[in-house]
């Protein structure tokens, strides 16, 4: 079977982005840099010589050696950081490790104390970020910071070289991340991504249940001092009423934020407002929810945005770091990659679309109480994967899998993209995993391509009557709707083993929500075969090379293994791109890291990892050696087994010093 799944004029040209250029030979930003590229310049490995990679140095977190009720859930997607030749990252409950990035000895640890046996939405942390004085001072603190944003609502300052809490940050090192927020379910309001420092502001969003209920938590984005902890703004993406009032709902920004610290603009990529499929409580196209928003970092006053879904129905959140470049030599630009599969390219410093972006007519709602907005933004950009389909787009090898797939697509409601959810079932294509996902893309500055993982799986979306008075497990147990039957054997006892709350399951698991503050629960799985093919088109999972400048596509190659015999897995790790002409990823449901030609798409080297990978890898050059590093942990809810390991893959070092500096021919 399938394994579950689960961002005013100024002068332009002038501008160019010198402050977004990657490090000779660091990866100081969990994007790479603040501009989001995931592009190292380092060369050493390249495609003549990628295939003698090895295992230079494994280090293991020991994260599960203590056990506890939420390991199940984890997901280790965390990218190293590196500064002064030491890489920093945590684990999904947030233990910091610094260790040693040209052998991966351990310099120190760090460990919250994140409490794993209450209930936790979502176990993981992508990473943690750096923070450096202008003017180093003496003492612990007084130079360079690890910040680590928790599970359980702190914000974390240590002290880069030794380890040590911060002591003028906060309450000596600590700063409750609640106080001033609006919370009616504590459980359901963390931060699963590294916050971004822009000078010395802390910017940051946060994660939200927002598939729960129709007020779980304010999304607010804020920003806090960097030396004192003490938060200096703060803007929310939708107006809520107030905390407990169903009527009002939230939006937020979960994803990684990017920032062009020459004119003080951070780039916020917001999340869809709650509920996330049902829009009656939220009447109207919910600006500043589904858009990419431009905050000045110091005081967070809004100076763009634009809204890439209006009124989603969807799950269409905008996940995608946005990725900061110059547009054809002279202008500032900012790209985003969405779940929809559009491309979207703006003047960052204006919010002028730098290509066409047309409101097309879509579908409206059958479902009483809601109101679909009439018309959506379409780019006219290639798209990362088909817009639509139908039955006729599965060609699994298979007849009886066709024929299966060709069933339940067909009794569903399939007006294209932006068909609203039903009470009889709605097709969704592409499904609330993208396209693209929080793995974001990577930017060749040389090159001007952009290249995206994304995903290629349609769901059932039904919105059931509400039963008031249950639980959802027992709610669960009356579900068998449409095609579910046939798929648990006609069984509705087997329905709650298999019953799993929204973002925390995938396309095996049928994720159920109350939604509480609505008249709807909601009920979405993704379709594949009974013997876990997904009924999507071909492949499964890809990655998409686009030229920004041109606005054509480069190629797609498909990604992974998952079904054998059928191209491409699905995932939401990301990509990394170099000078050596490679592009690598992982985040498959088979335990490799990958390594494509970036002028072809052309996979020319494999390593193995002990299990599947589910993060975005990084690289840099140390004592004269590159090393491309990759959390290999596994995932909870994908099944995919679990590890704590984090690996380094170099060049064998007699090989490393006698290789030629090349990349491909390729150029901007």
């Amino acid at each position: 079977m399938l394994k579950p799944l689960v961002c005013l004029a100024f002068a332009a040209a002038s501008c160019a982005v010198e402050a977004q250029k990657p490090e000779t030979n660091g990866w100081p930003e969990y994007g790479g840099t603040l501009a989001g590229q995931r592009y190292s310049v380092e060369r050493q490995i390249n495609a003549g010589n990628v295939k003698d990679l090895k295992v230079a140095w494994v280090f293991h977190t020991h994260v599960f050696d203590q056990s506890s009720g939420s390991n199940w859930r984890a997901s280790f997607e965390a990218t190293p950081v590196l500064w002064h030749g030491v890489l920093y990252f945590d684990t999904p409950f947030n233990a910091i490790f610094a260790i040693d990035a040209a052998t991966g000895a351990i310099r120190w640890t760090f460990d919250p104390k994140v409490d794993r046996d209450k209930p936790i939405y979502i176990a993981t942390s992508r990473g943690v970020s750096l923070w450096h004085a202008k003017k180093p001072m003496p003492g612990v603190c007084g130079s360079d910071a690890v910040l680590m944003a928790t599970l359980d609502r702190r914000l974390i300052a240590r002290d880069a070289t030794t380890g040590e809490a911060c002591p003028r940050f906060g309450d000596h090192g600590t700063v409750n991340l609640q106080d001033g927020v609006a919370v009616s379910d504590k459980g359901m309001y963390g931060f699963t991504s590294p916050p971004t420092v822009v000078n010395d502001t802390i910017v940051l969003g946060s994660s939200i249940g927002d598939n729960l209920a129709a007020f779980i938590a304010s999304g607010a984005v804020r920003g806090f001092d960097a030396v004192t902890g003490q938060q200096k703004w703060s803007w929310d993406p939708v107006r809520w009423t107030k905390a407990n009032d169903p009527s009002s709902g939230s939006g937020n920004a979960w994803s990684v934020i990017s920032a062009d610290a020459e004119h003080d603009l951070v780039f916020v990529p917001t999340g869809s407002a709650s509920n996330d499929y049902y829009g009656g409580t939220r009447i109207g196209d919910n600006r500043d929810a589904d858009s990419i928003v431009a905050l000045k970092a110091s005081t967070g006053q809004r100076v763009w945005a634009f809204q890439l879904v209006h009124h989603d129905l969807w799950d269409y959140d905008t996940p995608s770091q946005p990725v900061l470049f110059t547009f054809r030599h002279t202008t500032p630009a900012v790209a985003v990659t969405t779940k929809t599969s559009m491309v979207y390219v703006f003047n960052r410093l204006t919010g002028e679309p730098l290509y066409p972006i047309e409101e097309r007519k879509v579908a409206a709602s059958t479902l009483p109480g809601e109101q679909a907005w009439p018309t959506q933004p379409f780019s006219t950009l290639p798209s990362l994967t088909p817009l639509t389909m139908t039955a006729a787009d599965v060609h699994l090898q298979r007849a009886a899998d066709r024929k299966y797939c060709a069933d339940v697509i067909n009794s569903l409601k399939n007006d294209g993209l932006f068909t609203p959810p039903s009470a009889s079932g709605s097709l969704q294509y592409p499904g609330p995993l993208g396209g693209a996902n929080w793995g974001s893309s990577a930017f060749d500055p040389e090159t001007a391509v952009l290249y995206t993982r994304v995903s290629n799986v349609p769901y059932a979306v039904h919105e059931l009557k509400a039963i008031r008075g249950d639980s959802m497990m027992a709610d669960a147990e009356r579900a068998v709707h449409g095609w579910l039957p046939e798929r648990m054997g006609g069984d509705p006892a087997a329905l709650p083993n298999d019953i799993k709350t929204p973002d925390s399951g995938g396309v095996e698991s049928t994720e159920q929500s109350t939604q509480i503050g609505t008249p709807y629960r909601l009920m979405r799985q993704g379709i594949e075969t009974p013997d876990g093919a997904p009924c999507g088109p071909e492949p499964f999972g890809s990655i998409v090379a686009i030229n920004l400048d041109t606005g054509k596509k480069v190629w797609t190659a498909a990604h992974g293994e998952m079904v054998k015999g059928e191209p491409g897995s699905l995932g939401v790790g990301g990509v990394i791109a170099t000078a050596g002409g490679l592009i690598f990823a992982a985040s498959t449901n088979d335990a490799w890291l990958r390594a494509y030609e970036s002028e072809t798409g052309k996979e020319i080297w494999r390593g193995a990892l002990p299990v599947a990978s589910n993060a975005t890898p990084m690289t840099y050059a140390m004592g004269g050696r590159q090393y491309v590093v990759i959390a290999a942990g596994g995932h909870g809810f994908m099944g995919t087994g679990k590890s704590d390991a984090v690996i380094a893959f170099a060049l064998p070092e007699s090989t490393a010093g006698a290789s030629r500096q090349v990349r491909g021919s390729v150029k901007r």
